[in-house]
């Protein structure tokens, strides 16, 4: 990575700003953004959070000199999950909030991620206009005297904790006393998933729980990064294993006697559970997993599909009073929480569902046999467009959802096929779900080759 070229390794859009330390993410850039952030807030109480990866204090000292440059007041929270900064934003009644985390990119790349005043992150129009001000360089910059002060919050932790617990049966699932064993990957995770874990009565054991940020395998929990989780699951004897990605807002589960089951069964474990008690609409994004359909039919919840995106997901949620919803990434709110993702929720909703059942592998095989394809085929931005109605010809015979890119559905057997261009890379997303791994790919792989007809 450390080859790669200052303009290919800095991502700007409206998700926010991400770079490799060193390279192109650099103090100057860093102080820039936070000075845009200050004046698209026009001051006030700004909350600051970061993950454990060593670069997250030089980030965390030039934000702090553009936000009080432009007269915000700083809180800091120190390192935190995501999911605990951006409910902090919300407690302390703060007017924004700075996640500094690069989520599940690799260690030396670090970002910024931006908070609104309600404590979700800025939709795309809001991205938008807080791009304009950076890219234009139109700050607020305030005198000496005008300037905020900073503080420190050593309490944010527990007040995350108070509201996970006072929403779970903790006495259910202390009866089970279940056995899990927690990959954190040094992330954010490590500084409170034990904690949350023994107050639920559960019998733990750590794993890679250092929070210096020296990733031990990839932070995305993803099957292939979790071998060393799921060898200690299986020699542990434990009940289920849970990893963890950097900033901690997304959850994997291992069995063990499955092994990784997979991140799109987070969000459906945890809709069965709280569906079978609160039916009501259930809110996900157009890439995940039919399951969660499934969990609707079972318990006569509509199921709401958005584009892709955290804050979309959550936009649509409120609007639709969704009882819960997430990504297949991993990525699972509970709005009784608030709403983000949020992996210490999501592990809470995971066991009282486990309280409840023998085991992992019984809840998986509640599930139809299925199995999704997902791949990143290059295309430049010129192309996107005659890629785009190339694969809408191509499909035209068939079912077609077009609330983002181009989505076919197959009902008769509920397969279905996602084709979208990436918000933040030169690249088109190809996600397909069938009934076996040879359908799923074959589905994938024709839409490939469509884009790649055109791209060359």
């Amino acid at each position: 990575m450390s080859a790669a070229s200052p303009v290919h390794s800095l991502k700007i859009g409206i998700s926010g700003v991400r770079g490799v330390v060193g390279e192109s993410l650099t103090p100057q850039l860093l102080v820039g953004f936070a000075q845009a952030f200050g004046s698209y807030l026009h001051g006030g109480i700004v909350v600051l959070g970061r993950d454990t990866r060593p670069s997250g204090e030089m980030v965390r000292n030039a934000v702090v000199g553009g936000l009080l440059a432009t007269g915000c007041s700083v809180t800091d929270i120190g390192v935190a999950p995501v999911p605990t900064l951006q409910l902090a934003v919300r407690q302390l009644h703060a007017d924004g909030g700075i996640a500094i985390t690069a989520s599940h990119n690799p260690q030396q790349w670090n970002a910024l991620k931006f908070i609104r005043s309600d404590g979700i992150i800025l939709n795309s129009y809001q991205a938008e206009e807080l791009l304009d001000i950076y890219h234009q360089r139109d700050f607020t910059l305030v005198g000496a005297t005008e300037m905020g002060d900073v503080r420190t919050d050593r309490h944010a932790l527990d007040r995350h904790l108070e509201v996970l617990l006072s929403h779970t049966p903790v006495d259910l699932i202390r009866a089970r006393r279940p056995r899990v064993v927690v990959d954190t990957c040094n992330g954010a995770g490590a500084v409170v998933s034990e904690r949350l874990l023994r107050t639920l009565g559960a019998d733990v054991t750590m794993i890679n729980d250092t929070p210096d940020g020296r990733f031990p395998h990839p932070p995305e929990p993803v099957p292939a990064h979790l071998r060393e989780l799921a060898q200690a699951t299986r020699e542990l004897h434990a009940d289920v294993g849970f990893a963890q990605d950097a900033d901690a807002d997304r959850l994997a589960v291992v069995c063990p006697t499955l092994g990784p089951v997979g991140e799109e069964f987070t969000l459906a474990f945890a809709a069965s559970v709280v569906a079978a008690q609160s039916p009501g609409p259930i809110v996900t994004n157009l890439s995940t997993s039919r399951m969660v359909d499934e969990v609707g039919a079972r318990y006569g919840c509509p199921v709401v599909r958005s584009r892709v995106g955290e804050v979309n997901v959550v936009e649509e949620m409120i609007r639709q009073h969704a009882v819960i919803g997430g990504e297949g990434n991993g990525g699972v709110i509970d709005p009784r929480t608030h709403y983000c993702r949020d992996s210490l929720a999501a592990m809470c909703l995971l066991l009282e569902g486990l309280a409840q059942r023998p085991s992992v592998e019984a809840w998986v095989r509640e599930f139809r046999p299925s199995a999704i394809v997902k791949l990143a085929v290059e295309c430049p931005a010129a192309a996107v467009q005659r890629v785009m109605t190339a694969v809408r010809h191509h499909y035209a015979a068939e079912k077609l959802d077009l609330t983002e890119g181009l989505k076919v559905l197959w009902p008769q057997d509920s397969s279905w096929l996602h084709v979208r261009p990436s918000n933040t890379e030169p690249i088109i997303r190809v996600v397909a779900e069938a009934d076996t791994p040879t359908d799923a790919q074959a589905k994938a792989d024709a839409a490939a080759h469509v884009i790649a007809s055109v791209v060359g």
